[in-house]
């Protein structure tokens, strides 16, 4: 494994040298490394390097999300609150509600299946928008008015909603469904637990470094540790039906820190930020590994259709949110193609319902044509959206310092 590891490092950090000096997002690069050396194409990665990239992809998306609950500052949170939680769902809630009912039209697939498809596809991607708006945010580009920040909370909250209502349809299909109410109203109890329990963790954690103030790089190493263990609940409580959202409580493990020690959050989010260059390369191209484009390509324009029709209805949802808010039309463009990229969520998820309906001995075909177009939506989504991002966030966020002059 360790040959493969040094592999994706060189041909990583080549890959977001050659696509940043064509003034593109370095991450499409190692997408596409992953890709051409995956399993699906040229088949040149280790076998072990492949067993372990779970694991891998959740130590990278654990560091990115703690930066970004490191950079999640409560002043501008209190002004695009209501924002960001109506991000958080109505756009997604609107994109799955659309893939569910014209996923018969497009596909053949019934309306159940339909539905599973849409909250796979509508949950954005944490690996891609997070470093991107983290990267606005270092070098104050909408800063004043917290669209980075806005984004970065509402995209967290996505993943979670959309996950939790896809558990539900998949229990209705495999005749698990138990109490669908009880489900329903579970959505807002795990958000509020996993948020307290960051908070509750994050409060521990600066006792413990109060008491004993270790050097920044082991708080570092505590905060990054104590947060894999948290992935690692959230996956014993999935076999006992007990949704957690792992995500949201690292994310709030950060804030909490930021919170209560603003220059101890810097510390420990700066050595975050070393660790996240060779983290970045295992998530992008171990997410790339994932992609087969052969796959994708069997639904053809028929998934094509679909997706760009669910984007077409997230978009509306993200402008809908942003009706009261005090963004101007350009900035409101770019929220919208902010939501756009799809692959995190896509790649762990896609397989799922086809694994479902093969363990109870059900008709396959459905499963395989969703894991088809969720894997078709990454291919399509992610670089495309990466690059609106980076485009449009350059020309349309303002920076402090043109605020100055």
């Amino acid at each position: 494994m360790a040959v493969g590891i040094a592999e994706m490092i060189l041909l990583g950090l080549l890959a977001d040298w050659v696509f940043r000096r064509m003034r593109m997002p370095g991450l499409l690069g190692m997408l596409l490394v992953g890709v051409l050396f995956g399993p699906y194409v040229l088949n040149l990665l280790e076998p072990g390097f492949l067993d372990a990239s779970a694991d891998l992809r959740n130590i990278a998306l654990i560091i990115i999300l703690l930066r970004a609950g490191f950079e999640l500052n409560r002043e501008t949170l209190n002004r695009v609150g209501v924002q960001a939680l109506l991000l958080s769902f109505i756009p997604g809630i609107l994109e799955g509600g659309t893939i569910a009912l014209l996923g018969p039209l497009f596909l053949g697939l019934t309306h159940l299946e339909s539905a599973m498809l849409g909250f796979i596809i509508a949950a954005v991607s944490p690996a891609v928008v997070v470093p991107m708006m983290i990267g606005f945010i270092e070098r104050k580009r909408g800063v004043k008015k917290g669209i980075p920040t806005m984004i970065l909370a509402a995209s967290s909250l996505d993943d979670v909603i959309a996950i939790v209502i896809f558990s539900v349809f998949l229990g209705f299909y495999t005749g698990s469904s138990g109490h669908i109410f009880l489900k329903i109203a579970g959505i807002p109890v795990s958000i509020i637990a996993g948020i307290l329990v960051g908070f509750g963790i994050g409060w521990l954690l600066l006792k413990l470094f109060e008491r004993f103030d270790p050097r920044a790089t082991k708080r570092t190493m505590v905060v990054v540790g104590v947060s894999i263990l948290l992935f690692q609940v959230q996956e014993i409580l999935k076999v006992y039906t007990v949704p957690f959202p792992a995500l949201l409580a690292v994310m709030a493990i950060g804030f909490i820190i930021l919170e209560r020690r603003e220059a101890m959050a810097h510390e420990i989010s700066s050595k975050l930020s070393k660790v996240w260059v060779f983290a970045s390369i295992m998530l992008f191209t171990l997410v790339g590994a994932k992609v087969d484009v052969s796959l994708a390509l069997k639904t053809g324009f028929a998934g094509l259709g679909l997706i760009i029709c669910g984007l077409l209805a997230r978009s509306g949802g993200v402008l809908l949110s942003l009706l009261r808010s005090p963004l101007n039309r350009r900035e409101r463009l770019f929220s919208v193609v902010a939501y756009w990229p799809k692959a995190t969520v896509q790649a762990a998820m896609g397989a799922v319902p086809l694994g479902a309906m093969a363990a109870l001995g059900m008709d396959q075909r459905p499963g395989e044509v969703i894991l088809a177009v969720a894997v078709l939506s990454i291919v399509f989504t992610a670089p495309l959206g990466a690059l609106a991002i980076k485009l449009l966030g350059e020309r349309v966020l303002e920076s402090d310092a043109d605020e100055e002059i």
